[in-house]
């Protein structure tokens, strides 16, 4: 198969997948409908895109724009623990807010960076397939997934996942879990930050809008990983969402090429998400009918 279309594939899944892991973190570890990530990754892109063409660095642009993306996590966190809103409805609160000022951050709708100093632009010494970039997604991903690993398996993520699994019988342990709460969402949309900072430099802009449905892309990658990768354990699971990723981009790259409209990929990536979300209950209810049928030729 052609490298240009495989190795393009990888590239974004594995930028993507950054955000993905965000995603997981907050919906799978925390247990929290988290919508704050459509306006955070494109806040990324902003913070960093602004900072480039002003002249800064683009790696501290990189590493500003993902603090940026932690304060949105927390913003939504405080909303949800010291307010008293829903998470569902504090997310979407701090996702609306974010428009405007992703808006008043850029000065305009979008910023081109085609012809700045990105920062893969640091990185042109390494090389494969004539794709730098690919290595340098692939070493930031690696650190990326070995440090989340690794913070999930300390006394603070350990607690982090308990707060997710079972609130009351963590908190009755001592532990502060607004707190825990305000945590997983910092790093969650850090994480997701970071990703649209990424994403704006490698496709050379950044848009007020291309966080829209963002949030979908990245439980698209969950589910898809959950899917091939069936395990309990972290690693695996950071793992299958990193590939999950990576195979979603694979199937939307395909399905361009087969000249689908780009219209329909939200579409697309909406019933993917409904398919595999509702797929065992549609089993169940298939199942539930045969018995049925079954019940009455018996009969």
């Amino acid at each position: 198969m052609n490298l240009n279309f495989i190795v393009p594939s990888i590239e974004q899944g594995l930028v993507y997948g950054i955000m993905a892991l965000g995603v997981y973190l907050t919906f799978k570890i925390l247990d929290f409908p988290d919508l704050t990530v459509d306006g955070s990754f494109p806040l990324g892109g902003a913070v960093a895109a602004k900072m480039i063409v002003s002249g800064a660095n683009p790696l501290v642009a990189t590493l500003v724009a993902s603090i940026f993306g932690v304060l949105a996590g927390v913003i939504t966190g405080l909303l949800h623990t010291k307010l008293k809103i829903t998470g569902l409805l504090s997310g979407i609160l701090t996702m609306t807010a974010l428009y405007s000022i992703n808006l008043r951050l850029m000065g305009r709708a979008n910023i081109s960076l085609l012809n700045e100093v990105r920062i893969f632009d640091h990185f042109r010494g390494l090389n494969i397939f004539g794709r730098d970039r690919l290595i340098f997604f692939l070493i930031t991903v690696i650190i990326l997934k070995v440090l989340i690993d690794w913070f999930l398996r300390t006394e603070l993520g350990l607690a982090l996942i308990a707060t997710g699994d079972n609130k009351k019988m963590i908190r009755s342990l001592g532990v502060n879990t607004d707190l825990m709460t305000i945590l997983g969402l910092g790093l969650s949309n850090g994480l997701v930050a970071l990703s649209g900072a990424l994403v704006a430099q490698y496709q050379g802009f950044t848009d007020v809008g291309m966080g829209i449905g963002i949030i979908i892309i990245g439980l698209a990658s969950v589910i898809i990983g959950e899917t091939l990768i069936r395990s309990d354990k972290i690693w695996w699971a950071t793992l299958g969402v990193l590939f999950g990723s990576v195979i979603y981009r694979l199937v939307i790259m395909t399905a361009l090429r087969l000249n689908l409209n780009p219209n329909d990929l939200k579409l697309m990536t909406a019933l993917l998400v409904i398919l595999a979300l509702g797929g065992p209950e549609l089993k169940k209810l298939n199942l539930g009918i045969f018995r049925s049928k079954e019940g009455e030729v018996d009969a």
